[in-house]
C-alpha cells in the first residue's frame, strides 16, 4: 500500500523519510523517469488503474516530494559553458556551511559528506569568470576551511531513470 504520513514536520523541506512505496507507486516513478510526460492515461493503463487513480497516486507523489517531475536541460546549450564540482571541508558544523553554500543562485547540487570533503557542490556558470565569482563566494562563508575545484571537461553521463530499485 502507498503510505505517505498526515504531516510533514516543519522545517523539513518536505523529505519524508518514512514514505513506504508499493509497487504500484514504485512503478509510476519508474515511467516518469523514463518520459516525464506521460500521459495520465498511459500510466492508468501501464500499472492497473484508473485514469483518475493514476492522477491521484501521481499527485500525492509530487506532493510528498518523493519525486519531481522536470525539465532537464543540457546547460551549455542554454548559456551556461562552465560547469564544476567543489569539494569543501569546513571548521565546525557542515551543515550550517552546507545550507548557506546551498543558497547560492549557482548552485544545482549540495551534499554533506564523510570523507576527505565535508560538502560537495556542484555549479553551473556561464563562463570562467563566473566561476570563479562563485568559488570566492564559497570560499567566504563563515566555517570553509578551504575548497578544492573540479572542472567538468565532458559530461560522460547524465541520467535520471535509475529506478526506484
Amino acid at each position: 500500500m502507498f503510505f505517505l504520513p498526515a504531516a510533514i514536520p516543519a522545517g523539513h523541506h518536505g523529505r519524508v523519510s518514512d514514505v513506504r512505496l508499493d509497487d504500484t507507486a514504485k512503478r509510476i516513478i519508474e515511467i516518469l523517469q523514463v518520459d516525464g510526460r506521460a500521459s495520465y492515461t498511459s500510466i492508468a493503463k501501464a500499472v492497473g488503474l484508473s485514469e483518475a487513480a493514476a492522477r491521484l497516486r501521481v499527485q500525492k507523489l509530487l506532493d510528498s516530494e518523493v519525486m519531481q517531475v522536470v525539465a532537464v536541460t543540457d546547460p551549455t546549450q542554454v548559456g551556461f559553458t562552465r560547469q564544476a564540482m567543489v569539494g569543501v571541508r569546513t571548521e565546525g558544523d557542515p551543515i550550517v556551511a552546507g545550507d548557506v553554500i546551498a543558497d547560492l543562485p549557482e548552485v544545482v547540487y549540495a551534499v554533506t559528506t564523510a570523507g576527505s570533503f565535508d560538502l560537495l557542490v556542484e555549479v553551473v556558470c556561464e563562463d570562467d569568470d563566473h566561476l570563479l565569482r562563485v568559488i570566492r563566494e564559497i570560499r567566504q562563508v563563515e566555517g570553509v576551511s578551504s575548497s578544492e575545484t573540479f572542472v567538468y571537461l565532458k559530461l560522460n553521463k547524465q541520467h535520471y531513470d535509475w529506478g526506484t530499485r
